[in-house]
């Protein structure tokens, strides 16, 4: 280990806050480092894994299609772009599909869309609402459209135009609204804003006024989507359809693959020349998607994310009842949040000594995305492990 780490913090460029741990190997819900100690995972690649590790039928699928084909652009079709993309569709309330690589990618994909439907379509608004709070991607229209100001020191001047509104607060937002705007960008739970979800009254009327005012809503579900909630897309636990749902992370069960589900009146804001990607829905990747939605629609894992996530929500609770500077518990499915009145880092690390893996959404709370694999007893080990750190705090 200690060459990996040397060697890496010697050529990797320093944006990361790396742990010295290497991975070297998956199984289930479990990750074990070069040194063969076990972890139990509830980061899962920031909830990226969404089968876990080594699932057998994911390593098949990606096995089987490497022998025929990696990736000939998107100047032509392949059948597992394709097959991908209509699975999407067939269980959505959206029509078209464009693959990218990344969920920074979805949501400049989104950002691009509603300034041309409007351009081409309507008024020729500009105008980007979106959260405070929020966190929509690293590049420069996605940071853009982050609501927090400390990712985006030095790096002005940025993308034109975008202005924030606090997270719920309709009447400021309709008021910005009405002002003239071409799109509407949030996330129906905000995960690096301290995994906080918005109310279904709160997103039907912002349905509402988008659909009175032609604006493109746009959901950012690259976190909270693809089973995360318990539906496979965030918009159907919240019970509102918009206009574009960006997705990534669980997209590709740990496979790079991002994209963006669109209605088709919205779609045609795109047409060829206007954006494009030259790995997005590669043969790899959308073989690995189209492996992962069919076994999260098919194999009882939404059902196993609904069941897990209250069972998890309930021991969190009962550890806010024992210790007073748990502040709150809130979350929706396997996307849940833990707020203390401290600074959580130290609990993360000693989480970590103790082969539980753990992740923060802000500087006081403890995110909890595991795969969405987990079992009761997989949570029963990852309480059993908190309540001892908090016990000694």
């Amino acid at each position: 280990m200690e060459d990996t780490v040397k060697t890496g913090s010697e050529v990797l460029m320093n944006t990361y806050g790396r742990i010295p741990v290497v991975f070297d190997r998956g199984e289930g819900v479990y990750l074990y480092d070069d040194k063969g100690n076990k972890y139990l995972d509830f980061v899962a690649g920031i909830a990226v894994n969404a089968l876990g590790y080594n699932d057998e039928g994911l390593n098949n699928a990606l096995s089987e299609q490497m022998k025929k084909l990696y990736h000939v652009s998107n100047l032509y079709y392949t059948k597992a772009n394709v097959e991908a993309a209509k699975l999407l569709v067939d269980n959505s309330k959206l029509d078209r599909v464009f693959f990218c690589n990344s969920g920074a990618e979805a949501t400049e994909a989104a950002l691009k869309l509603s300034r041309l439907y409007a351009y081409k379509f309507k008024n020729k608004e500009t105008k980007i609402i979106a959260m405070k709070n929020s966190f929509h991607g690293r590049t420069f229209g996605s940071i853009t459209a982050t609501g927090q100001l400390k990712y985006q020191k030095g790096l002005g001047p940025i993308l034109p135009d975008v202005t924030h509104v606090d997270f719920m607060d309709y009447e400021a937002l309709e008021k910005e609204a009405r002002s003239g705007a071409c799109g509407i960008i949030l996330e129906p739970v905000q995960g690096e804003g301290g995994i906080r979800p918005a109310t279904k009254e709160f997103l039907q009327k912002v349905r509402k006024l988008c659909d009175e005012l032609d604006i493109l809503l746009i959901f950012d579900e690259v976190q909270c989507g693809i089973g995360r909630t318990g539906y496979l897309f965030a918009y159907e636990y919240f019970d509102v359809v918009p206009d574009v749902v960006a997705m990534a992370k669980g997209l590709g069960g740990g496979f790079p693959i991002g994209a963006i589900l669109v209605s088709e009146d919205k779609a045609k804001g795109f047409e060829p020349g206007n954006h494009a990607s030259t790995f997005g829905g590669n043969a790899l990747a959308s073989t690995a998607s189209k492996y992962v939605v069919n076994k999260i629609l098919n194999e009882g894992i939404l059902d196993n994310v609904k069941e897990q996530g209250e069972y998890l929500k309930s021991k969190l609770e009962s550890l806010k009842e024992k210790y007073p500077f748990i502040t709150d518990v809130r979350g929706v499915g396997l996307m849940l949040g833990m707020e203390l009145e401290f600074p959580v880092a130290d609990i993360i690390n000693s989480a970590l000594s103790k082969g539980l893996l753990l992740l923060n959404s802000g500087v006081n709370i403890i995110r909890f995305v595991p795969p969405l694999i987990v079992s009761k007893g997989d949570i029963d080990n990852c309480i059993e492990i908190l309540d001892g750190i908090l016990d000694e705090i």
